[in-house]
């Protein structure tokens, strides 16, 4: 597989910028304040290297790039089998705020990289009180991007006051005992999570350190087990993109996770992760710019896992 250059990152940079299609995402008001012309890219080796073109310093909330690492540390909290017991692992066909989102017969969410899903999971990470468990929470972000990072308030808020169809879920899942009665206490810390400011250059090493088996290349520090990266790869590989998975797996072919605020990241085990940020997104939820570039960036560079056998 040929390595990425910083010629190419700028090629790809140049070509998409002038792509017009899509608008910032509306129904959660401060993202709606965001430029449709920020646009980064960064790629990250596990060796730590980083090639970067574009607005890669834009803060951005994580929005549901964040679902994957929360999914992980409820993992090595409790393990697998009662982490299955509350949150299946198939895909849904659905929008990602779907109600419709629990099975048939476990009433468990069919997986924690939709709404219903990491809501549940964010009902089971420990702490004493709500703020340890927010604390906790902007640890494990800091052990990925190598730097501490923070909500941002007025998005927090703005999702809070905004998030009847999360309510409605959240309380759908009490109703099937998935969740317990804390339920404001799971949608705060939910929302908190999704308020967490990076930047590309940010995701781009939680990507890294993803394709370095969970230590981060920067830091050297291990910020999930490694006995748990497989499962969190595989989740975002079936279900990462939503309803569009199946077409993302068929056409860029890596692991990857989005979120509405413009944000893409994808990993390619063992070798790099990668990270896109654009405001403008589709009805489905992805940036624009950055699936245009991750679907160029596979096809140049064979990064499909199924294009080594």
């Amino acid at each position: 597989m040929p390595g990425p250059t910083q010629a190419l990152i700028d090629e790809l940079h140049l070509k998409y910028a002038g792509l017009r299609e899509g608008s910032a995402a509306t129904y959660i008001p401060e993202l709606a304040k965001a430029s449709t012309e920020h646009f980064g890219i960064v790629v990250a080796g596990v060796d730590g290297s980083l090639i970067a073109a574009g607005d890669t310093e834009v803060l951005f909330s994580l929005q549901s790039t964040s679902k994957p690492l929360t999914y992980g540390l409820v993992l090595e909290d409790f393990g697998r089998e009662f982490v299955l017991s509350k949150v299946g692992v198939e895909p849904t066909g659905e929008a990602f705020n779907s109600i419709v989102e629990l099975e048939k017969h476990t009433h468990r969410p069919y997986n924690p990289m939709i709404n219903s899903g990491a809501i549940a999971v964010s009902s089971l990470i420990r702490g004493a009180s709500a703020e340890a468990r927010l604390q906790r929470v902007l640890g494990l972000f800091e052990g990925y991007a190598g730097r501490p990072l923070a909500y941002d308030k007025k998005i927090f808020e703005s999702e809070k006051n905004t998030a009847h169809r999360n309510r409605s879920i959240a309380h759908l899942l009490r109703h099937f005992s998935v969740i317990g009665d804390d339920i404001d206490d799971s949608l705060d810390l939910y929302f908190q999570q999704c308020s967490i400011l990076a930047n590309t250059r940010d995701l781009a090493l939680i990507a890294a350190t993803l394709a370095g088996g969970g230590i981060n290349p920067r830091t050297g520090k291990r910020a999930v087990q490694e006995k748990y990266v497989g499962d969190i790869l595989s989740l975002m590989f079936t279900c990462g993109m939503y309803d569009s998975s199946g077409e993302w797996a068929y056409s860029v072919g890596i692991p990857a996770k989005s979120g509405v605020s413009g944000a893409i990241f994808g990993v390619v085990p063992g070798k790099l992760g990668i990270a896109v940020f654009s405001p403008p997104i589709d009805e489905k939820g992805h940036s624009l710019r950055g699936m245009a570039v991750f679907k160029e960036l596979s096809q140049r560079l064979n990064l499909s896992i199924f294009r080594h056998l």
